[in-house]
């Protein structure tokens, strides 16, 4: 668990599920992504994560507002393991309900992540990615102190050429 003034990263409870679903559900949420998510599929990526954590590893933390334990999206650290040039390196992210967005939680939360990875972890460094038309992340990475590394840049592998997508761009912190 990792807290902040305002917020709880914390592991998944079964409370967060509805809005968890909610939440990969909403197009707007999900505009820099290839497309919202299924119940089922959203239920996968929170199962993944829970029982991750729950075996002692890391991964992407619940988040709620401390003052009242609304919930209100993930945040925190990840071991990149699918298929592209970061696989193996540690990332920070964040995915924010629609009614979290402009209160600086992203920020927030990025800022204690990165916190807890160079310090309780002993990281060395940390990247975080995004679609290259999500710049409202790309502030958020800008925020929390990461610089550019254009020479990480990548074409994302599962989706195909031309996609709106496709490319990705790449901060880090610790290089």
């Amino acid at each position: 668990m990792i807290r902040t003034e305002r917020l709880i990263l914390r592991q998944w409870e079964e409370r967060d599920r509805t809005a968890w679903r909610a939440m990969n559900a909403d197009a707007e949420v999900m505009a820099h992504f290839p497309s919202v998510l299924s119940e089922a599929e959203a239920d996968r990526q929170m199962d993944y994560c829970r029982d991750l954590i729950a075996a002692g590893g890391t991964a992407f933390l619940a988040v709620e507002r401390a003052e009242d334990g609304l919930f209100l999206g993930f945040a925190g650290l990840n071991c990149i393991g699918h298929e592209i040039a970061l696989k193996g390196t540690w990332e920070v992210g964040w995915r924010l309900a629609r009614h979290a967005w402009g209160h600086g939680y992203a920020s927030e939360a990025g800022r204690a992540a990165l916190a807890h990875g160079f310090g309780a972890m002993g990281l060395e460094r940390i990247v975080a990615y995004t679609a290259s038309t999500n710049l409202p992340s790309e502030a958020v990475m800008q925020r929390i102190g990461m610089q550019r590394a254009a020479r990480l840049d990548f074409d994302h592998p599962l989706l195909p050429e031309g996609h709106r997508l496709r490319r990705h761009i790449v901060y880090g912190k610790g290089f």
